[in-house]
C-alpha cells in the first residue's frame, strides 16, 4: 500500500465511525500479485490500514450492533451465530441426541396432558394466588368448555381421513406420491405441500400432509417413515400466518369485541393487508417454509439409522358389507346404494357453500372446511352406503382427541381463571414478559410468552381472550403497532405446536405412530423456525 493512501486514510481510534467495518490484516495479499488488485480490495471494502488490531481478518465487532438501545439486537446475532456454526459441526449428533432424548423421556400424549394439567395447578397457587380449591374448581369449570372445539376436531380428522380414503382421491395421491424417487425428494416434497396447505387452512392440511406422507411411504423406499411423517407436521407451524390464522381473522372484525380484546386500544379492524399480507409476514412465511425444507432433508438418517416401514402395514383393508356383495333386491338396498340421492345431497351443499363464500363474501372457518370435507367425501365415494362405511373406518382414529380435549380445557381453566385479587396465570406469564420489554424487544417477548402460554392453551383463541388484553395496549405504550404484536402473539401460539403433541394427533392417528417417534425431529424444527422468527421481529 503507497505512502500517500497511509496518510490520507490513517485516522486515530477515536475517530472511526461506529459502523461496521471490515479489518483485513497487512500482508494478507500475497506480494506476488499485483499493486493495483491489492489497492482495489482496500478500497473497495474501505478498510483501514493503521488500525491497530492487524491480527484479525473478521473483526468480531462486524456482528456487533453500536448502541445501548440495541444490547438484546447483540446478544441475539452472536448467539445465532455461534448456534449456526456449531450446528454445522455437530449437526447429525445433534438430532440423534433430541431423538434419543424424546423417546426416553416423552410420555404417551395423554399422560403428557395429566403431567401438564398437574404443572399448571402447582404453577397456580404461587403465581395467580389462587387456593388449591380454586384452582381444582377452575380445572373442573373449564374441563367441559371446549366441547364445540373437540367436535370439530374429531370431524376434521374423521371426514379428512375418509375423505382421502376415496379411490379417485387415492389415485390422484398415489400419482403426486410416485413425483419423488428418492428419500431426500419425499422428504422435501412432504414439507412443501404440507406447509403450502397449512398456510391455505391449517385443518385441511394437517390431514393432506399426513395422508400424502403414507402414500409416499409406500412408494419410496428408504425414507424413514418418522422423519416423513414429522415432516408432514411441521408445515403446521405456518397456519397462524395464513388464510385461516385466528388472531389476525379476529383482529379483521369489527365490533365490540375487538375493543374489548383491546381493551379499547384497536378502535378499527385492522386489515389483513397489514396483518397476513404484511411483506414481512409473507417473506418470514418464505423463509421458513423453504428453513423447515432444507433441515426436515437434511436430518434424513444414514444407512441403518433408516426406519422405514411395510408398505403392506399401510394398506387399508377393503371391506365390502353383505348387503353390498349381494343382490340389490330390496328398496332400502337401492336407496342405499343410490347415487342420486349423494348427488342431491351435494348440489344442496355446493349452492349453500357458493351463497356463503361468495354472494355474502364470509371467510373459509374451520367449519366451512369440515362442511366442504364432508360434502366431497360423499361425492367421491358415490354412494351413502360406501360413505357411511368410510367413516366408520376412520372413526376410530379420532380416540386420542375425544379422550384429550376435556383435559386440555381443564388446563385452559386454570390457566386463564382469575383469583379474587383479579390475577390469571396465563396474564402473569404475560406480564412477566411485558415488564421485561422495550421497544425493540416487545414483539419477540411477545411471540416468546405466546409459546409458553400454548403449550398450556390448545386454543388460539382462548389464548387470544388471555394474552389480547395484556399485549395489545402494553405494546401500544412502547410505540409497537397492533398488528406486529397480534403477529407476534400468532407465530408464538403456531411456534409450539411443534412440540405440543395435542395437535400431532390427528396425523399420529393416520400414519399409526406415536408423539415419541415424531417429536424429536420437530425440537429441532423448533430451535429453527424460533431463530428466523425472533431475528425477524428484532428487525421490525
Amino acid at each position: 500500500i503507497s505512502d500517500k493512501y497511509r496518510t490520507n486514510y490513517k485516522k486515530s481510534a477515536s475517530q472511526i465511525p461506529e459502523r461496521p467495518i471490515f479489518v483485513i490484516r497487512l500482508g494478507f495479499e500475497p506480494k506476488t500479485h499485483s499493486l493495483e488488485g491489492c489497492c482495489s480490495i482496500q478500497l473497495s471494502y474501505r478498510t483501514k490500514s493503521g488500525c491497530k488490531d492487524r491480527n484479525l481478518f473478521f473483526n468480531p465487532q462486524f456482528f456487533w450492533v453500536k448502541g445501548d438501545n440495541y444490547s438484546f439486537i447483540n446478544t441475539f446475532i452472536n448467539t445465532f451465530v455461534a448456534v449456526f456454526v456449531i450446528s454445522l459441526f455437530m449437526f447429525q449428533k445433534i438430532i440423534n441426541f433430541s431423538v434419543k432424548i424424546v423417546r426416553e423421556y416423552l410420555p404417551d400424549p395423554f399422560v403428557f396432558a395429566i403431567l401438564l394439567t398437574l404443572l399448571a395447578g402447582i404453577c397456580a397457587i404461587p403465581v395467580a394466588n389462587q387456593t388449591p380449591m380454586e384452582v381444582v374448581e377452575n380445572w373442573g369449570n373449564g374441563v367441559w368448555s371446549l366441547l364445540g372445539f373437540a367436535m370439530q376436531m374429531s370431524l376434521v380428522l374423521v371426514c379428512g381421513s375418509a375423505l382421502a380414503a376415496a379411490p379417485m382421491l387415492k389415485r390422484a395421491l398415489r400419482k403426486i406420491a410416485g413425483l419423488p424417487s428418492t428419500p431426500s425428494a419425499a422428504i422435501t416434497t412432504v414439507t412443501l405441500i404440507s406447509s403450502i396447505a397449512c398456510w391455505v387452512n391449517w385443518g385441511f392440511g394437517l390431514i393432506v400432509g399426513a395422508v400424502l406422507a403414507k402414500e409416499i411411504a409406500k412408494a419410496v423406499r428408504g425414507v424413514d417413515y418418522r422423519l416423513l411423517i414429522a415432516s408432514a407436521y411441521s408445515g403446521f407451524v405456518v397456519w397462524h400466518a395464513g388464510l385461516s390464522a385466528s388472531i389476525p381473522l379476529a383482529m379483521a372484525t369489527e365490533g365490540a369485541s375487538l375493543l374489548e380484546v383491546s381493551r379499547g386500544t384497536i378502535q378499527h379492524a385492522i386489515p389483513i393487508s397489514q396483518t397476513i399480507f404484511a411483506t414481512y409476514n409473507l417473506i418470514l412465511v418464505f423463509i421458513v417454509i423453504a428453513a423447515i425444507t432444507i433441515v426436515n432433508t437434511l436430518m434424513h438418517p444414514k444407512g441403518s439409522a433408516v426406519i422405514s416401514i411395510d408398505p403392506k402395514l399401510l394398506e387399508e383393508r377393503e371391506e365390502e358389507s353383505v348387503s353390498n356383495r349381494e343382490e340389490r333386491t330390496t328398496f332400502a338396498d337401492k336407496l342405499n346404494a343410490s347415487r342420486v340421492l349423494a348427488l342431491v345431497m351435494v348440489a344442496i351443499g355446493a349452492i349453500y357453500i357458493f351463497s356463503v363464500l361468495v354472494i355474502k363474501g364470509k371467510s373459509l372457518d374451520l367449519n366451512m372446511v369440515i362442511f366442504i370435507f364432508l360434502l366431497l367425501g360423499l361425492l367421491l365415494h358415490g354412494t351413502p352406503v360406501k360413505y357411511v362405511r368410510a367413516i366408520g373406518q376412520s372413526a376410530s382414529s379420532s380416540a386420542g382427541i375425544i379422550l384429550q380435549f376435556p383435559f386440555y380445557a381443564g388446563i385452559m381453566g386454570i390457566m386463564t381463571a382469575a383469583s379474587q385479587s383479579g390475577i390469571s396465570l396465563a396474564g402473569e406469564i404475560s406480564q412477566g414478559c411485558v415488564s421485561l420489554a422495550n421497544h425493540n424487544t416487545f414483539p419477540i417477548l411477545s411471540f416468546l410468552s405466546a409459546g409458553i402460554v400454548n403449550v398450556f392453551v390448545p386454543s388460539g383463541g382462548g389464548q387470544w381472550a388471555v394474552q389480547g388484553p395484556i399485549m395489545l395496549p402494553a405494546g401500544v405504550e412502547l410505540g409497537v403497532q397492533p398488528a406486529i404484536t397480534g403477529m407476534a402473539i400468532a407465530w408464538g401460539d403456531a411456534w409450539t405446536n411443534l412440540i405440543q403433541p395435542f395437535w400431532a394427533l390427528p396425523a399420529l392417528a393416520i400414519a399409526k405412530l406415536d408423539a415419541r417417534d415424531i417429536m424429536g425431529y420437530c425440537i429441532i424444527d423448533l430451535v429453527v423456525v424460533g431463530l428466523i422468527v425472533c431475528g425477524t421481529f428484532l428487525l421490525l
